[in-house]
């Protein structure tokens, strides 16, 4: 079957905020519903044609937080590019799962909408920040969502969750935990009406933290690791770090002191090091490798485990080749 959707061999390094990744074996751009639909149909007839097609599905938008094997992906690369925002209420907006976050931010500065300035300079599309409950300077996508939209892509299904169906945690939701066949299509989000020069000024306050303490002018990922809910440290660790101790939105210990603390910063293995700007964040210094990125984080892992009795866990995604 030829098929008019689905694209072949796509290199995911282009795709890559870290500019990572070896080639997709299949790659599906949507833009809408229809070509979402349209391109699984495609799908099901290719591995119904070929039995030795993996059956492996990954959905991308932003790719900011993702690290894509050197290997690629032997499967089919679903990249969400549903761009809309649309005022559904007077303090109500439904967004398209693609949309970015940025172009989010700037509506919401054009129109005097007050919700989601914590987000400035949060980078990625509105699905991945729903996917993974994005947040910072102490606030969550959690905090504005009221529904999101999405496909199931084994059954053809819409379904509609309300903010508690969604199961928000910290850095996570009911989409990243259960590991569901689905597609984020939309998310509504809440917001209360707010004066555009205080709007502005919150949202470029974070813009230019961001730029002074995190490496953007390197390809990155963004923290590697979740902070360290201090419910799991022992109470030496809390004592020696104690003036480090931040809300995010509960105490929690920075991954990144610690690093920084185990004599980590600069550490490099290929052309991946970790930011000496933001130890929480390893960075491309150029022809950086999967492998690279991955032998760090084991690097980390041992050390702030041998140190300070701490097991890391990941915040980015790790997508393996298969097979």
């Amino acid at each position: 079957m030829q098929t008019r959707l689905i694209q072949h061999n796509i290199s995911l390094k282009e795709y890559s905020n870290i500019k990572i990744g070896g080639e997709a074996r299949f790659f599906l751009d949507f833009k809408n519903l229809a070509e979402l639909k349209t391109g699984l149909a495609e799908w099901n007839e290719l591995k119904k044609n070929d039995p030795s097609i993996l059956d492996r599905i990954f959905v991308i938008s932003g790719a900011t937080n993702i690290l894509f094997d050197d290997a690629g992906f032997d499967g089919l690369i679903l990249r969400n590019s549903i761009l809309y925002i649309k005022k559904t209420g007077d303090d109500l907006l439904k967004v398209g799962a693609g949309t970015t976050v940025e172009e989010l931010n700037n509506y919401c500065i054009e129109n005097s909408l007050s919700g989601t300035e914590w987000s400035g300079g949060l980078p990625g599309s509105v699905g991945g920040a729903v996917f993974g409950n994005a947040g910072a300077f102490g606030g969550e996508t959690k905090d504005s969502i009221v529904e999101v939209i999405s496909l199931n892509i084994e059954t053809g299904q819409i379904i509609r969750r309300n903010n508690a169906e969604c199961q928000f945690d910290y850095r996570n939701s009911i989409f990243k935990s259960e590991k569901l066949p689905e597609v984020i299509l939309s998310a509504t989000i809440g917001f209360k009406s707010g004066q555009i020069s205080e709007i502005s000024r919150k949202i470029e306050d974070h813009i230019d933290y961001r730029k002074l303490k995190q490496p953007l002018e390197y390809p990155n990922i963004g923290s590697i690791f979740k902070n360290i809910d201090i419910k799991l440290a022992d109470k030496q660790l809390i004592e020696k770090v104690r003036d480090k101790i931040k809300n995010d939105p509960f105490p929690v210990i920075p991954v990144a002191y610690l690093i920084s603390l185990a004599g980590l910063k600069g550490k490099k293995v290929g052309g991946a090091m970790i930011s000496e700007k933001h130890p929480n964040m390893f960075i491309n210094t150029g022809g950086a490798k999967a492998s690279d990125i991955k032998e760090l984080i084991e690097i980390v892992r041992t050390e702030l485990a041998e140190k300070f009795g701490v097991k890391l866990e990941t915040e980015i995604r790790q997508l393996d080749k298969g097979g």
